[in-house]
């Protein structure tokens, strides 16, 4: 009879740490700051994401009250590109791997 032994590789390809890099959810995060005002935030969270006035002003609470909220969660490039267009609207973002 034979046996088998099915190892795992221990050291992944680095193609195969990249897919799996992009693969996983990443969040985008905004943080509070001292310059914007709380209209403007929800005026940006409504214009970038689509939300809903409640959903927008509940963010921004979010933030305001506990110095960060996390917006949106996915693909990393398109966290990415959200981070990159908040930071254009002068928000501070960052994204975070989940």
């Amino acid at each position: 009879m034979i046996v088998a032994e099915s190892r795992p590789n221990p050291n992944p390809s680095p193609a195969t740490a990249a897919q799996t890099q992009l693969a996983d959810v990443w969040r985008v995060v905004v943080l509070n700051d001292p310059v914007n005002l709380m209209s403007y935030v929800v005026m940006v969270l409504k214009k970038v994401f689509g939300f809903d006035e409640m959903k927008a002003r509940r963010h921004m609470l979010e933030v305001h009250e506990q110095g960060r909220s996390i917006i949106w969660a996915g693909v990393r490039e398109q966290a990415e590109a959200y981070v990159f267009t908040l930071q254009q609207w002068h928000l501070n973002a960052v994204i975070e791997a989940e």
